[in-house]
Formats: structure tokens, C-alpha cells, sequence
């Protein structure tokens, strides 16, 4: 793009969350310090690092893609990745914390008193991790690809390397300095830019973001198609076009239809059809309930409750996060629909997850304001790359060197973050063509099937044993993930195969409860001797336990 100003910006915050980093290993001395902070973060700081971990790159580049490709059918990703700490708040965040366990196995281990069941898990957390984590590193190389020109595995590369050291020098405490440091940084990010693009969008006498004949380029454009598509031309043609094809269009040409986007302002504007379509409202309610529910089952966002002072600082925490998340996610939406008007080229070429970094030059142009805006919007950015991946990495390494290493030593961490840290960095020089938020809805969907049950059976439930809460994670879980690997790695599917396994939390989820039950009810005789206990360990105030 020729933004002179976009590298700086990147690099000043690379080099601010190294300085960060350095900052917080002062700090850091025990093996408490680096899995859970010595359990002292306070709750302010810990929602601020919450929000920063857990608005990705599918939050900062994913949801504005998804509004402008789709419109308002995907609003439910934003509306449930902020509600989910709902359900967090009312099940999960007290009860966990006092269970005071330093990871997810360590709480199956401790409230059913199953090793298997431990590794089970540890295998989980290592999946879903790195599902979370190989999107968050593809966004930092389209970032840097789109804005700055540069080889796509350099962005990814970077991300990589330098959380793996923040987390390997200073483990839980650097990074939530640097996460709590990052969230202000993003909503900044957006925010800013997002009162420049509405007072441009006033001055360009409000455009309509649907017009009856669809969207149109506002100047001459020429775009380079990314992924394979059919084009339906303004003439009722058709034209398939194949990765590297240029196409040239005049200004004020209609935008032309492409295959699975939703271009007409009628698709854009309805929500999947779901009156006339089955599979458009069962996809809406899957992802309704991976969002809602996944999020209490993403070990990075669990560890961090961990790092609470108690239960009641656990609760304070998570009502903080829904008011920082909640504001946050206002933002993403208007970058979509400006995108409609000012970059409706992205529609054509596929890279729809990039609107967020490009608006601001297209909508403000490559004047100082522009290239302010659109090197804010880089920084904030990389920011969400560098923040996510640190907690996702955190929490990944946590359990390979307590569960796979079988090291609970700082040296036995510092050796699992730079294992934690190298497949997914493989995996995601490897493999390209999804949206953000797709990639992440899955590893939410993951989630969901799996620990989402086991935590609120486990916590609720007196019944549960080892016996079904294995069954339900293999079963639940097990479904899920083969889902997830049909989507990334199948061949493309139709009709209710594709429904079914792009969004299967609908049945997945479901599908774990009822095993998870069932299974506990046909093995009662399993259930631990000490569960009296450690249910009373749980639920019992905090006051009680001073």
C-alpha cells in the first residue's frame, strides 16, 4: 500500500510488549509466578488482560470480514463471544478458582481423581489451543502482507518468536502486563479511526450501504483474485475466476456477484434465509451455542481466572470483562458495513478479512489522516496477534510441562512454550484460504463439546464420574473434532453435510451432556470417595475459607 508509516507502528508495539515482557520477568521467580502470577493479579487487571487475550485476531480483522462477506447473519459471532462470559460468570469463574488448581487437568485430576482422565485432557487443551493459535498467526501475516508488502510468512514469524520469549522469559506475570497493556491499545485502535470513518461517511452525504443495485466501486478499480469463485456479471454472465486473475473494473460498475458472499443488498441485509432453509437456522443456533458455551471451556481464558487473589475476585473479574468485551465488539461492526461502501473490491478478491486495516486509507485517503488512521489500526493489530497468542501459549505450555515434560520447574516451562510455540507456526505457513472467525468458531465448537460439560457437571453435579466424563470428552469432543478437520482438510461438502459439520456445536454439545450423564448414572460405583469434599471446596463461600 505504500504507508510509510505502517512498519514503525508495528514495530513500536512489538518492541513496547518486548520492553513489557522484560518488565514483568523482574517479577518472575517461581514456578507460581509463571503458571498462574502467585494467584495476586487484582480483578481490574485481570479482566483488562482477559479482554486483551481474548479479542483475537478473530475479533479485530474476523467479525468486520464476516459483516461485510455476509452481512447481518453473522452478528451472532460478536453478540456470543461476549455473552459467553455470561455463562462464565453464572457457572464456572468462582467455583473453579477456589478449586485451586493451576490447569484444566489439574481440575479433572482434582475433582474426579482420574490420571487418564488428566491426560484426556491435557490432549484437549493442546488441540484446541493450537486451533486458537494457528488463525492468530495467518492474520499476522496477511497484516503485514497487505500493509507493508511483505512475504506472508514474515508476520506469522515475528508474532511467533516474540511471544515465544515474552512467555518463556516471564511466563503468567509479563504476560498479563502485556495483555492488560494491549487491550486499551485495540479498542483504541478501532475506536479512533471508527469517529474519522463515520465523520467521512457524514461528508460523503451518507452513502447507503445497500442500494437497490448492490454495491459499486466508487473509483477505477483492479483486483487480484486470492481463491477460486464464479462471478456473476451486472449482464447475467458468468465467469469463473482462479487465484492471480486481474480484473479491472470502471468507477461506478456494479460490484459482481460472487459464489457463497452474500454481494445483493436483500442477502446481505437477511439472515440465511432461515424462513425458507432449515440449515441457515440451524446454523445460526450451532453458533449461538458454541460462542456462548465455548467460551468457559478455552484454557486461555480459564488460566486466567486462576491467577484471581479468590472466588469473589473471580466473579468481579468476569463481570469487568463483559463491560470491556462488550464495548469492544461495537467496533468491528461498523469497520463491515463502511466496507460495503469504500472497499467493496475485497468482495471480489476473497481477502475480506483484511477491510479492518484497509479502510481507513480507501475511505480517508493516502493523506496524513489516512495514513494515520489505517498505521493505529496495523498497531492495534498486531497488538490482538501478539496478545492472544501470548495467553493461548501460556496456557498450552503450562500444561505440556506439567502433563507431557512432566517438569513443574520454570526450566521444564521455558522448554514446553518453545514446543507450544514451533507447530503451530508450521501449520500456519501452511495452511491458508479460511476466515479468521470460522477457524476460531471451531476451536469454540471444540471447546463447547468438551469441557464446557465436563466443568459445569463437575462443578454441579455430585454424580459425575471419571468414567463419563471421559466418555463424553472422547464422544462430545471426538465429534467435534472430526468436524473440524473435514471443514479444514476435507473436500467441500453440500447441504446439510457442510451445515453439519461447519457449525456442529447443535449436536456435539448435546451429544457430550447426554454421554457424560448417561455414563456416570451406568457407573455410579466410580464416583469418588472425597466428592462431599471437594463439592464444599467449591461452593463454599470465601469467607469460610480464611
Amino acid at each position: 500500500m505504500g504507508n510509510d508509516l505502517v512498519v514503525p507502528a508495528i514495530v513500536a508495539v512489538t518492541l513496547v510488549t518486548v520492553a513489557i515482557g522484560f518488565y514483568g520477568l523482574r517479577l518472575a521467580r517461581t514456578t507460581s509466578d509463571f503458571l498462574v502470577a502467585s494467584r495476586v493479579v487484582s480483578p481490574t487487571w485481570n479482566a483488562a488482560a482477559i479482554g486483551g487475550e481474548y479479542l483475537s485476531a478473530a475479533s479485530f480483522l474476523g467479525v468486520a470480514g464476516l459483516v461485510l462477506k455476509y452481512g447481518v447473519d453473522v452478528l451472532w459471532y460478536p453478540v456470543g463471544f461476549a455473552a459467553g462470559y455470561l455463562a462464565l460468570l453464572l457457572f464456572v469463574a468462582a467455583p473453579l478458582r477456589r478449586s485451586g488448581a493451576f490447569t484444566l487437568p489439574d481440575f479433572c485430576e482434582l475433582r474426579l481423581g482420574s490420571r487418564r482422565l488428566r491426560t484426556l485432557a491435557t490432549v484437549f487443551v493442546i488441540f484446541i489451543g493450537w486451533l486458537y493459535l494457528v488463525p492468530q498467526l495467518q492474520g499476522a501475516g496477511l497484516t503485514l502482507a497487505t500493509l507493508a508488502g511483505s512475504p506472508y510468512p514474515v508476520g506469522a514469524v515475528v508474532v511467533a518468536l516474540v511471544v515465544t520469549a515474552n512467555v518463556a522469559l516471564g511466563g503468567m506475570r509479563a504476560v498479563t502486563f502485556v495483555q492488560a497493556f494491549q487491550y486499551w491499545l485495540k479498542l483504541t485502535a478501532l475506536a479512533v479511526p471508527a469517529i474519522f470513518l463515520a465523520l467521512q461517511w457524514q461528508a460523503d452525504g451518507r452513502p447507503a450501504v445497500t442500494p437497490p443495485e448492490g454495491p459499486t466501486f466508487r473509483t477505477a478499480t483492479t483486483v487480484v483474485v486470492e481463491h477460486r469463485a464464479v462471478l456473476t456479471l451486472p449482464d447475467g454472465q458468468t465467469r469463473e475466476v482462479r487465484p492471480g486473475d486481474e480484473l479491472t473494473f470502471a468507477a461506478g460498475e456494479p460490484v459482481p456477484e460472487v459464489s457463497g458472499v452474500a454481494t445483493g443488498p436483500t442477502d446481505w441485509l437477511l439472515p440465511s434465509d432461515a424462513g425458507s432453509d432449515d440449515r441457515g437456522l440451524f446454523a445460526t443456533y450451532s453458533l449461538i451455542l458454541a460462542t456462548f458455551l465455548g467460551t468457559m471451556g478455552l484454557p486461555h481464558v480459564l488460566v486466567r481466572f486462576y491467577t484471581n487473589p479468590d472466588g469473589a475476585a473471580a466473579r468481579r473479574t468476569t463481570l469487568v470483562v463483559l463491560a470491556l468485551v462488550g464495548v469492544f465488539y461495537l467496533l468491528p461492526t461498523i469497520y463491515g458495513v463502511l466496507g460495503r461502501i469504500y472497499t467493496p473490491q475485497l468482495l471480489v478478491s476473497g481477502q475480506t478479512d483484511a477491510v479492518v486495516v484497509l479502510l481507513p486509507e480507501a475511505a480517508l485517503g493516502a493523506g496524513t489522516t489516512g495514513r494515520l488512521m489505517a498505521a493505529l489500526v496495523a498497531a492495534g493489530a498486531f497488538a490482538a496477534f501478539l496478545s492472544t497468542s501470548s495467553g493461548l501459549l501460556t496456557s498450552v505450555a503450562g500444561v505440556i510441562s506439567t502433563d507431557v515434560l512432566g517438569r513443574g520447574s520454570v526450566r521444564g516451562f521455558r522448554l514446553a512454550t518453545v514446543l507450544a510455540g514451533g507447530i503451530p507456526l508450521v501449520l500456519a505457513l501452511n495452511v491458508s484460504g479460511l476466515d479468521v472467525s470460522q477457524v476460531v468458531g471451531l476451536a469454540f465448537a471444540v471447546a463447547a463439546s468438551s469441557f464446557c460439560p465436563l466443568l459445569v457437571l463437575g462443578i454441579w453435579w455430585r454424580g459425575l464420574t471419571d468414567a463419563g466424563a471421559a466418555a463424553g470428552i472422547l464422544v462430545g469432543g471426538g465429534a467435534a473434532v472430526t468436524a473440524v478437520l473435514v471443514t479444514v482438510l476435507g473436500p467441500p461438502l453440500t447441504g446439510w453435510p457442510a451445515t453439519l459439520t461447519a457449525q456442529p456445536a447443535a449436536w456435539t454439545v448435546p451429544l457430550a451432556f447426554t454421554v457424560m450423564v448417561a455414563v456416570s448414572l451406568a457407573t455410579r460405583r466410580r464416583t469418588p470417595a472425597d466428592t462431599a469434599r471437594t463439592m464444599l471446596r467449591l461452593h463454599a463461600p470465601d469467607v469460610l475459607r480464611r
